[in-house]
């Protein structure tokens, strides 16, 4: 005797699928109304919350502490410059350690295990530190940079086709800016030669040029009557002492120059010797020594009959 199968009719099947459906739809209702699943969303942002303000208020904290020591320390003229560099990598060092552990804990929080991301990044740091040498060179650079205080912030220095003002030393590049507002950035691994203007004093060099008819004797007397007279002047207070007369620097055809030093502030020179060159200008006008100038002479080739 055959067997007879059992057809489903197709309106039953529809009838199953479309109440699967309602059964998804009521348990994932069920899940996002449920009061367990808000109150872990809720504590899990009040975490976040409280992580990222516990870590900006140490970050101001650390920085605020940093900068009242160095307040105190920043009294002694010698330890000035190298205190205000360090001062401002130590409160980079401050953000960048803190931010990390925050970011660490936020991820914590949602059961991300991070002893692996940890041990993760340190295998791939290695994998990229074979390759990234350069930036390797850059770090260590800076730190010598730093920890010898060859320069820094506010110091003006010549590096390469780079002169002007140090705006920032950080461990992998330097900023400089220059008078002209251009903002160098240079790798510190490129760094192979520095000349540092602000560590010593300047010295200002002025030559004045007179002619050949000029009484020699009675100019030399009236420019140190001149620069005698500069220490007393308000205008003249990066002065560190009276400048001096060296006397004549050189014969040339049509002048004679004499040449003045005067030791300044660091980098104050510039401003000083402008000047000073405008006010010995009228100083010696005024005491009837020529400054020469080029000057055109007509001469008449036929006798005047």
């Amino acid at each position: 005797m055959a067997t007879e199968k059992t057809e489903i009719p197709a309106t039953e099947e529809f009838s199953e699928e479309i109440q699967k459906s309602f059964d998804l739809f009521g348990k994932a209702k069920d899940a996002l109304l449920s009061e367990a699943l808000w109150l872990n969303v809720g504590l899990i942002a009040l975490k976040i919350l409280l992580i990222i303000v516990l870590a900006g208020l140490v970050v101001r904290i650390g920085k605020a502490v940093l900068r009242r020591i160095f307040s105190v320390r920043l009294k002694r003229p010698l330890s000035d410059r190298r205190e205000r560099t360090l001062l401002k990598l130590l409160e980079n060092v401050i953000s960048y350690v803190v931010y990390f552990a925050a970011i660490l804990a936020i991820l914590s929080t949602f059961n991300i295990n991070v002893a692996g991301l940890i041990a993760g990044a340190g295998v791939l740091g290695l994998a990229v530190g074979f390759g990234a040498q350069s930036l390797v060179k850059d770090v260590i650079t800076g730190f010598f940079i730093i920890f010898e205080d060859q320069f820094s912030v506010g110091d003006y220095v010549r590096i390469g086709e780079a002169e002007g003002t140090v705006e920032e030393i950080g461990l992998r590049t330097t900023k400089i800016k220059v008078y002209t507002g251009e903002l160098h950035i240079i790798p510190n691994g490129n760094i192979q030669e520095v000349v540092n203007s602000s560590i010593y004093n300047s010295l200002a060099i002025i030559d004045v040029r007179v002619s050949y008819e000029t009484n020699i004797p009675k100019a030399e007397s009236l420019i140190k009557e001149f620069l005698a007279s500069l220490m007393d002047d308000e205008n003249y207070g990066d002065l560190l002492a009276p400048p001096d007369l060296l006397g004549v620097q050189a014969l040339e055809p049509n002048h004679v120059v004499m040449r003045i030093s005067a030791e300044t502030a660091p980098m104050m020179h510039f401003g000083l010797a402008r000047r000073l060159r405008m006010d010995l200008k009228q100083f010696l006008q005024e005491n009837g020594i020529e400054i020469p100038y080029p000057k055109m002479v007509m001469v008449d080739s036929k006798p005047s009959g």
